[in-house]
């Protein structure tokens, strides 16, 4: 049975037989804020979702923001 809440099909998914992570695993790891965690998370999953644009734009708008807060703190 799937469990669309928990663990969706689009949230582990194996690739040639690797060991599969959850995306919010992965981020957790590398202790990512908001921004870097949202690139992750639609980046690694734009081709599962049926959305693969749409999901590609959003991570492309959260970079955009990260990159211009990051040049803000450096030019202070």
């Amino acid at each position: 049975m799937s469990d669309n809440i928990n663990h969706p099909k689009h949230y582990n998914i194996n690739c040639d037989g690797v060991q599969a992570i959850e995306t919010y695993d992965y981020i957790n790891s590398w202790k990512m804020g908001y921004a870097e965690g949202n690139i992750i998370k639609y980046v690694s999953r734009h081709k599962h979702k049926g959305k693969a644009v749409q999901d590609l734009k959003k991570a492309r708008w959260y970079l955009d923001r990260l990159i211009k807060e990051l040049e803000e703190e450096e030019s202070k």
